[in-house]
């Protein structure tokens, strides 16, 4: 059934808005997957806080137009799925590259980051970026750790004195 033409402004404006506050998009083509794939597949990015919409490619290249992820227009041809990571710059790439090796129908065309193209063979790179409680995790420990050297730099000195006097009291005959 045709989609009239307030459908379509309707879902480039939809499109529009999530690429336009979307960290990363990834382009995959999803030739021959059946409904149960493509059901599971939503269900995984819903999880993850990834916005994933078929759309037809010419309403996507009107979409993604004057934002970030304009770079992707060449990659769209053929059936295309576009996700979007919403909240964290890696989770459109895991969801993809988690559910990609257990069905391999689902082929990564191209993924935008920061307004770069990058190849779809990086996948699994952007997949592996930590989330944001992982970098502020990596981050904490990072600026704790001159501070706990300090703190055992000071403490060593006054270590060393209880162990000499120890060692003493243990060699004296009581």
């Amino acid at each position: 059934m045709p989609l009239k033409l307030d459908d379509k402004r309707a879902i480039v404006a939809t499109v529009n808005e999530i690429a336009s506050t979307a960290h990363s998009a990834v382009a995959t083509e999803y030739l021959g997957m059946t409904v149960t794939e493509m059901t599971d597949l939503r269900r995984k990015a819903r999880k993850a806080g990834v916005y994933l919409r078929v759309v037809r490619n010419t309403l996507a290249k009107r979409a993604i137009a004057g934002t970030e992820f304009e770079c992707l227009q060449e990659a769209l041809v053929g059936p295309i799925v576009l996700a979007f990571s919403i909240n964290d710059p890696g989770a459109a790439a895991r969801v993809i590259d988690d559910f990609s090796k257990t069905n391999k129908k689902l082929v990564v065309k191209a993924i935008a980051i920061g307004g770069k193209l990058l190849p779809a063979q990086s996948i699994t790179e952007i997949a592996k970026l930590p989330t944001y409680d992982e970098a502020v995790s990596m981050l904490m420990s990072v600026m704790q750790a001159p501070i706990g050297k300090l703190v055992r730099t000071l403490a060593e000195p006054h270590t060393r004195l209880v162990r000499t006097i120890a060692a003493v009291s243990d060699s004296k005959p009581s």
